[in-house]
C-alpha cells in the first residue's frame, strides 16, 4: 500500500502500489508490495536516454541535457532550451516527431493563449527537450532524422542496449505518448537502474544536470523536481504513477502506484526516504506537501493523504 486519501474523516480511496529500494550494486535492500509485477517505464527513462543521445552526439551542455532529461512544463525557458538544441544541428521544430501539445503547466497554456496562440505546437510536448536530444544525435552521427523514433533506428538499438544493461530486459517494447519507444520494466528493475544513476561514473554528467538543474528536469513544484532540490539527489517521474529517484549516496529508490495516482507516489516516496533516513529536518518541511497532499472540496481543505508504506528490509 502507498497511501489512503481520508475525506472529511472517511477513508475514501486507498492506493496500492510498490517500492524499491536497491543499493549502489543494484542489490535489493527494501521494498514493499509487487515489485516484479510489470508496468511501463514511461518517462522515467528520460535520464538513459539522454545519456546516450549526449554519447552518440547530442554533446549537450548542462542546461541542455537537463532538458533533455524533462518532462517539462512548457515554460519559455524550457521552450528556448528546446530550440537551442534544434538550432545547433541545424534543425527546427518540424523535425520533431511527438505530437502536438499544450504545455502541461495551465499557466504556461494560458500565457501562450494571452499571446495569441491558437492551437498546440509539437514544441510544447513536455516531451520536445528528449527528442530534440535524439535528432541531435542522429545529425551528428549520420543517422536518419526522419526515422529516429523506430525501434530499430540505431539509436533506439542503442538506447534500449543501455536500458537493459543497467536495468532488466525491456521487452515488450511499446509506444509511449510522445511516439518514442517506451521499455517495460518493473520497480526492482527500475530501482537498479537509479542506483546507476546514482553511482556510475559514466553516469555522473547526467546526474548533475538533473540535481543542478530540476526545474528544467521538471517545473516548480512538481514532485521530482521538489525530491532534487530538497535532498542530493536527482529524480525524475514518469507518467501513470511511477518515479525513479537516485540517491548521491548511490542508492535508487523505484515508486509506482497501480492506479496511476501521482499523488500517492509522492505520499508513498517521501514516506520511503523517511524510513530510509534521508530527510533532514530542512527537506521534511520542505517536501511536507508532497508527503501529505490536501484533498479539497468546495474550494476548501476536506481531508488529506497519509501515508501507508511499511519498507520490509531484506
Amino acid at each position: 500500500m502507498l497511501a489512503e486519501q481520508v475525506r472529511s474523516g472517511l477513508v475514501e480511496t486507498i492506493h496500492d502500489g510498490a517500492i524499491a529500494v536497491t543499493d549502489p550494486t543494484g542489490d535489493l535492500v527494501a521494498s514493499s508490495g509487487d515489485i516484479r509485477r510489470p508496468f511501463y517505464f514511461r518517462s522515467a527513462a528520460k535520464p538513459f536516454q539522454a545519456h546516450i543521445s549526449n554519447l552518440s552526439g547530442a554533446n549537450l551542455a548542462r542546461e541542455r541535457l537537463a532538458l533533455a532529461c524533462a518532462s517539462h512544463d512548457g515554460e519559455p525557458v524550457h521552450i528556448a532550451l528546446v530550440e537551442s538544441i534544434l538550432a545547433a544541428v541545424g534543425l527546427d521544430e518540424a523535425a520533431l516527431g511527438c505530437p502536438p501539445s499544450w504545455p502541461i503547466r495551465l499557466t504556461a497554456s494560458r500565457r501562450l493563449a494571452n499571446a495569441g496562440a491558437t492551437a498546440p505546437r509539437k514544441i510544447w510536448n513536455n516531451c520536445s527537450g528528449k527528442h530534440a536530444a535524439m535528432l541531435a544525435a542522429c545529425v551528428s552521427s549520420g543517422w536518419d532524422p526522419g526515422t529516429y523514433l523506430e525501434p530499430h533506428h540505431p539509436l533506439q538499438r542503442a538506447i534500449n542496449e543501455f536500458v537493459t544493461s543497467v536495468s532488466a530486459p525491456t521487452d515488450p517494447i511499446g509506444v509511449d505518448g510522445c511516439g518514442a519507444p517506451v521499455f517495460a520494466t518493473n520497480c526492482l528493475a527500475m530501482a537498479k537502474s537509479f542506483s546507476f544513476l546514482a553511482s556510475a561514473p559514466e553516469m555522473t554528467t547526467v546526474y548533475e544536470a538533473m540535481h543542478s538543474y530540476p526545474a528544467l528536469v521538471s517545473g516548480y513544484g512538481n514532485t521530482d523536481a521538489a525530491i532534487a532540490t530538497a535532498l542530493d539527489a536527482a529524480a525524475k517521474r514518469g507518467a501513470a504513477g511511477c518515479l525513479g529517484i537516485a540517491l548521491r549516496n548511490g542508492y535508487g529508490i523505484a515508486v509506482k502506484c497501480w492506479d496511476g495516482n501521482s499523488e500517492a507516489v509522492g505520499v508513498g516516496a517521501v514516506a520511503a526516504l523517511e524510513q530510509l533516513g534521508v530527510l533532514s529536518d530542512a527537506a521534511r518541511a520542505s517536501l511536507s506537501a508532497i508527503a501529505s497532499p490536501e484533498t479539497r472540496g468546495g474550494g476548501a481543505p476536506v481531508g488529506r493523504f497519509r501515508s501507508l508504506v511499511e519498507l520490509a528490509w531484506e
